[in-house]
């Protein structure tokens, strides 16, 4: 495909809205699966610093 200019290329044929729709669809669900992760391994370190303290604690005398 050869476009003449930048408006035809964003155009896609028509399709514009489809196309540059889904690449914003995908990127959003990227960027929601990267801040769930972080989200859960702060969390999951958070869980693992409370148990190490637990065993700390039951370890004394």
């Amino acid at each position: 495909m050869h476009w003449q200019s930048v408006s035809e290329f964003l155009a896609m044929g028509g399709r514009g809205a489809f196309v540059w729709g889904s690449y914003g669809v995908g990127l959003g669900l990227i960027a929601l699966e990267l801040w769930l992760l972080r989200r859960r391994q702060r969390s999951s370190l958070r869980r693992l610093s409370r148990l190490q303290q637990l065993e700390r604690q039951k370890d004394r005398p």
